[in-house]
């Protein structure tokens, strides 16, 4: 599959993808592309940024076109995920106006979602709450779902969707296609598939627990008095839009309102917001008005921004894999970027997670307590490789006071 033109698209969707400038296929579309089209059930894995809503959203255009009949529903953990989607979606049935589709989130107006819903679209994306809002008050109905897609599905059964979508699927018809697409598949996952996919094509691109290959990453230890005033240093070295990344809604504000303080472009984002602000805050950071988005493990997932340079993990998340979906921003579609990660005594066990993860075939020393973190200051050479073929840059960081001391370089916490 060198083209989209070889797979026997419909001419109103081979035009939309041109308009979009999709050309070449990516690996995870040129596999589950065809089988799909089949009407065969897809488990799908891949890393971050690599196409998936291209992969089920082909497919999709393709049936909702080719019948007078049915529909198709997405589900997704966030609301920023469902929106994006829903775009692309969109774009894709460009050229079929008839084709209406729903957008059910929450902190979207409800008499809003009413009126989409009584226009009886064929497309629905949307969070598995507010899908099962609708189905209590006997707004939305599913018995003629002919597709459906449950999209990073690791993060919604971590959101603690599970009950929420056991209740849903009850209200779809048994004969239907199912495209499961997850970026890491554990055993609650694979199960899952078990029970609602049929003979599903197991589809996978690259290893789920590893970056993208073009992604630069940094590490650099130190305490969590001199985190901030590095922060600065780092952003005042770097060029290109940053998201850093921190643990709490309320550090996140904080975070923002002191970078506006010294006199830097950032704007914040997390689940306290509400959608209309969220879509704000996004759409202007998308439009280069603010060159720097604190934000919690909210933005990890379905945030596509090609603009994005650099991800500084200012704090380490508390999931190990989210690791990899919030470097994941940077190097979208085959770019370059970087990823930088502040590690303080404190975040020996998190740390230890994540190299765990990344180099499953290591044999990492668990850190033991006690020890104040800072190494031994000779840290490793730039781009060492670690066990596993994790590349690694580990910077030096001078501590402040004027020792000239390097605050304990290294591969573990």
């Amino acid at each position: 599959m060198e083209n989209f033109n070889s797979l026997g698209l419909p001419q109103p969707l081979l035009q939309a993808l041109e308009h979009m400038q999709f050309t070449t296929p990516t690996p995870i579309q040129a596999q589950a592309i065809p089988p799909a089209l089949e009407g065969k059930d897809i488990l799908g894995s891949a890393q971050t940024g690599t196409g998936k809503t291209a992969a089920f959203g082909i497919p999709i255009a393709v049936k909702l076109m080719s019948s007078p009949r049915g529909t198709a529903l997405v589900m997704t953990p966030t609301r920023e995920l469902a929106v994006q989607v829903s775009q692309m979606l969109n774009l894709l049935l460009r050229k079929q106006p008839g084709l209406k589709s729903a957008l059910l989130i929450g902190g979207e107006s409800m008499p809003k979602q009413l009126d989409q819903l009584r226009a009886r679209p064929r497309l629905i994306v949307g969070t598995p709450g507010r899908i099962n809002d609708h189905l209590e008050r006997g707004s939305l109905m599913l018995h003629d779902t002919q597709f459906l897609v449950l999209d990073e599905t690791d993060r919604m059964l971590d959101m603690g969707f599970s009950v929420q979508i056991e209740r849903i699927m009850k209200f779809l018809p048994p004969k239907r296609q199912t495209l499961l697409f997850s970026a890491t598949l554990p055993h609650n996952i694979v199960k899952l598939s078990e029970k609602y996919l049929t003979h599903p094509v197991r589809v996978s691109v690259g290893a789920t627990s590893t970056p993208a290959p073009k992604i630069k990453q940094e590490i650099l230890h130190l305490s969590e008095a001199e985190k901030f005033p590095q922060l600065l240093t780092e952003l005042g070295q770097r060029e290109g839009s940053v998201i850093v990344f921190v643990k709490t809604k309320w550090g996140a504000e904080k975070m923002a309102e002191k970078l506006r303080r010294q006199k830097l472009s950032a704007d914040a984002i997390h689940g306290d917001l509400r959608q209309n602000q969220r879509d704000r805050v996004i759409a202007a950071f998308r439009n280069k008005k603010h060159r720097i988005l604190v934000a919690t493990d909210i933005a990890a997932r379905g945030l596509d921004i090609p603009h994005i340079e650099h991800v500084i993990n200012y704090d380490l998340p508390q999931c190990p894999e989210d690791y990899i979906h919030r470097i994941g921003r940077t190097a979208r579609a085959g770019a370059e970027g970087s990823a930088m990660c502040f590690i303080t005594p404190s975040d020996k066990e998190k740390w230890w997670a994540i190299q765990r993860m990344l180099n499953p075939e290591a044999k990492l020393e668990r850190p033991s307590g006690g020890g104040n973190g800072r190494g031994n200051g000779r840290g490793k050479p730039s781009g060492q490789k670690k066990p596993g073929g994790q590349s690694f840059r580990f910077k030096k960081h001078r501590r402040s006071g004027g020792s000239g001391r390097p605050s304990g370089v290294g591969a573990a916490a």
